[in-house]
């Protein structure tokens, strides 16, 4: 079995493609057969030691989160998913190995994949998505017909976020790069306005303002909610998370594998309302250069990298 790992925490120049035994899956485990896997920003930042407080000392670490296969075997207290049942999901922080033949993940980061959705789109959906759920949803509190705004609503949680916002009836406006203003009006976001907008334009005219990436002054935020909203802010950083204790709109959150919210997600997929844009699509064999090159010149504008073993 192939898959790849690094033996210190560092740059690109630290990922190998190497041979490994996968454990057999613990009592709430599952092993999976890797159809497709996906990067994320996150892939980067946690290999670099940015998480090291969560991901520990112990090496190698493996790399890759989200994937989409099919089941070969379960943990003796597994009944939801069975051998040969298609699959996808997301491993933990602290374990990864989804850049791989095969994964070990638990149980409640897995959901069956819907039959009409490819692996490699299935593959496209689980952090991204659940993060977006997660915000609008469990944190945000969204109701039908409120009204959202999405900061960098073309990424991959902003595009999501969109979409699931959109699937329960609010109303989505967003801010994008002015070149794709044509791509954000086409996912039905209205109005679009490219990054250096000005907030006063849209003052008290949204429920909840989510910060899916880049930076959003609060302050900004603040002049466009209206009274009673809030803000939402998926990087939590240690300053975003003080400043969520305190009194006001501002909430910052860490998604959590909850299996309905996968599920759910899953579901919107399968339905045709929630879908990820897939960049490019490369063998396990040629997966370093792609990741290393997407990580050197910015996280993909058209959508993901996935990875196929």
């Amino acid at each position: 079995m192939k898959r790849i790992q690094y033996h210190q925490y560092g740059g690109p120049e630290v990922m190998r493609l190497e041979d490994f035994e996968p454990a057999p899956p613990g009592a709430d485990e599952v092993l999976v057969r890797v159809r497709a896997a996906a990067a994320n920003p996150m892939d980067f930042g946690i290999r670099a030691g940015r998480m090291k407080h969560v991901t520990g000392r112990r090496f190698p670490r493996a790399m890759g989160y989200d994937f989409a296969g099919v089941v070969e075997a379960v943990g003796d207290r597994v009944t939801r998913l069975h051998v040969g049942d298609e699959v996808l999901g997301g491993t933990t922080i602290k374990s990864a190995g989804a850049f791989a033949d095969v994964v070990v993940a638990q149980e409640k980061g897995i959901v069956h994949k819907p039959e009409n959705l490819s692996f490699e789109d299935a593959a496209a959906i689980p952090t991204v998505g659940i993060t977006a759920l997660q915000a609008l949803i469990t944190k945000g509190r969204l109701q039908p017909g409120q009204a959202v705004f999405v900061h960098s609503c073309l990424g991959g949680v902003g595009r999501s976020a969109a979409q699931i916002a959109l699937a329960h009836q609010a109303t989505v406006a967003g801010s994008c790069r002015d070149t794709a203003r044509s791509e954000a009006l086409d996912l039905g976001i209205d109005p679009v306005v490219d990054f250096g907008f000005d907030p006063t334009s849209l003052a008290r005219r949204f429920d909840l303002v989510l910060v899916a990436a880049g930076r959003l002054p609060v302050k900004a935020a603040r002049t466009m909610l209206k009274p009673g909203g809030r803000i939402i802010s998926i990087h939590p950083t240690p300053s975003n998370l003080a400043r969520s204790v305190l009194p006001g709109p501002f909430h910052a959150m860490i998604a959590r594998p909850v299996t309905k919210d996968l599920e759910e997600v899953a579901r919107a997929a399968g339905q045709g309302t929630l879908r990820l844009p897939i960049a490019r699509t490369v063998p396990l064999s040629q997966a370093i250069p792609a990741l290393t090159e997407l990580e050197q010149n910015g996280m993909a504008k058209r959508g993901k990298l996935i990875i196929t073993p």
